[in-house]
């Protein structure tokens, strides 16, 4: 039996009726993922003894009735530590790593009775747009086997959308969150900086870096976004900002909503069919009241460039504790301690990684700081006043998600510039903190695409009320691939 075309809170009502259990419902979910796994390949680690001892637990205590994710299974990307349970963030140098503790949303969800299925598949260290950069596997899209779901989320995105759960954790550190939600048909945001706490997830870009949710619809995801916002001691960077029920503004009226269209966003290198369901989307809003009118973020176009020099250069900082000593791999044959350096560094991270370590050590290197990783910080400053500027006589901007539809696995994972151009319009989120989501926007060649919906800072309960009233108006968010469609 599967449950997976319920809601969280259809599921919620059935635990607390006792209709089910939650030990029924984790083992209905482990049925769903071995029924799809094979073929979608999400998961590089299913936790089903713990997930079971949990739910017996959570049966005798009693369902949570004031919370909803009580008894619900979730799915946690591998750059996220959880205790005992290893955690690679899918690369060879992490290989065997089990962590002593958990991650603050971990915790979080832990005392909240969520219950933990398991670590996704992603491309090693959050470094690719694919999912086709993972030491272990490549994920496929659950809309169709032979192209990519996206990246770096690569598994918590398809196991959502193939079924296998109902939530997942991602991380967006450029894209990684709203990319494969946009690519998979379902919903995903990447939160304000410093509203989730990053203490327990492996940095790649530290001011960059934000832990969000997958689910297959809106509610849901602000159910999930409450459950794991908030201050965090261990966390410098976290907001102190209140964490409001973020599901409180959804059925409110859009009617007389200004909402911008950056020009920038609608212009070369977005293909022509996305563009055409992203104004058929924005016809949408505007018949329930909304002002839609066009708007400019001129220095955006030079987002992919900042961001790749500075990210590039907070990565290079970040993974020099990978060094073969502390933990994980360890090369065979070493000689010298800078063998095991090199050698250990040379084995255990993949082309892509050391891809970006290069640039970014170059960039931070004398005699070139001033000339990249200083420049580029201002120009993020100009990206971020951009913003400031349109947000000050509009509540929200809405565009494309990503300039594609999803493509055939192995068509660019050898063209890193044009991998790199596929995140160019969620790029510009991250360089100023802002909350954003995807929500599902409609088809081109019969793959899902998404509309991306940006927020000003803190102010996520809008977001979530514009995305809902959008797919209050749509179908969009009802359809599902059909391996989503196999019962278990």
């Amino acid at each position: 039996m599967t449950f997976n075309n319920k809601t969280i809170s259809e599921l919620h009502a059935l635990l607390v009726s006792k209709e089910i259990s939650a030990t029924e419902l984790t083992a209905a979910t482990f049925e769903d993922i071995r029924s799809r796994e094979s073929q979608v390949d999400a998961f590089l680690k299913l936790t089903e003894d713990q997930a079971l001892v949990h739910a017996t637990e959570i049966d005798a205590s009693g369902i949570d009735v004031g919370n909803v994710l009580s008894g619900i299974p979730i799915a946690i990307k591998d750059n996220i530590v959880t205790k005992n349970v290893e955690t690679t963030a899918s690369s060879k140098i992490l290989t065997g790593w089990i962590p002593p503790y958990d991650a603050t949303v971990i915790e979080k969800l832990k005392s909240a009775g969520a219950i933990l299925v398991g670590k996704t598949n992603m491309d090693e260290f959050a470094m690719g747009g694919s999912g086709e950069n993972s030491s272990v596997k490549p994920t496929k899209n659950a809309w169709d086997l032979t192209k990519v779901p996206g990246g770096s989320s690569s598994g918590s995105a398809s196991s959502v959308a193939s079924g296998e759960v109902r939530l997942s954790l991602g991380s967006d550190t450029g894209g990684s969150i709203r990319q494969p939600a946009s690519f998979s048909g379902i919903v995903g945001v990447k939160p304000t900086y410093g509203r989730v706490s990053r203490f327990g997830l492996i940095a790649f870009g530290s001011s960059f870096d934000q832990i969000g949710p997958f689910a297959p619809t809106v509610r849901e995801s602000a159910q999930v976004l409450t459950a794991i916002s908030g201050f965090d001691k261990k966390d410098a960077t976290t907001t102190d900002a209140t964490v409001p029920d973020f599901t409180s503004k959804i059925g409110q009226s859009i009617n007389g909503m200004k909402i911008g269209i950056a020009k920038e966003h609608m212009g070369p290198g977005v293909d022509p069919e996305v563009k055409s369901q992203i104004l058929a989307a924005a016809s949408i809003l505007e018949q329930q009241g909304a002002i839609i009118e066009e708007v400019s973020l001129p220095h955006s176009e030079y987002g992919v460039a900042v961001y790749y020099i500075v990210a590039s250069s907070e990565a290079s900082s970040n993974l020099q504790r990978f060094d073969g000593i502390r933990f994980g791999y360890r090369a065979e044959g070493a000689t010298s301690l800078d063998d095991i350096y090199v050698k250990s560094r040379s084995e255990g991270f993949g082309e892509e990684v050391k891809r970006r370590i290069m640039l970014g050590t170059y960039s931070l290197s004398a005699g070139y700081y001033d000339a990249y990783f200083k420049k580029a910080g201002q120009v993020r400053t100009l990206i971020i006043e951009d913003f400031n500027k349109v947000f000050s006589d509009h509540d929200l901007i809405l565009g494309p998600t990503a300039p594609t539809p999803a493509y055939k696995l192995g068509a660019l994972n050898h063209d890193p510039i044009t991998m790199y151009q596929g995140d160019m319009l969620t790029i510009p989120v991250n360089l100023a903190g802002l909350p954003a989501i995807s929500v599902p926007a409609g088809f081109v060649n019969e793959m899902p695409i998404g509309m991306q919906l940006i927020g000003k800072r803190n102010d996520e309960e809008t977001i979530y009320q514009v995305a809902a009233a959008f797919e209050g108006a749509t179908n969009f968010h009802n359809e599902k691939p059909t391996i989503f469609g196999k019962e278990a």
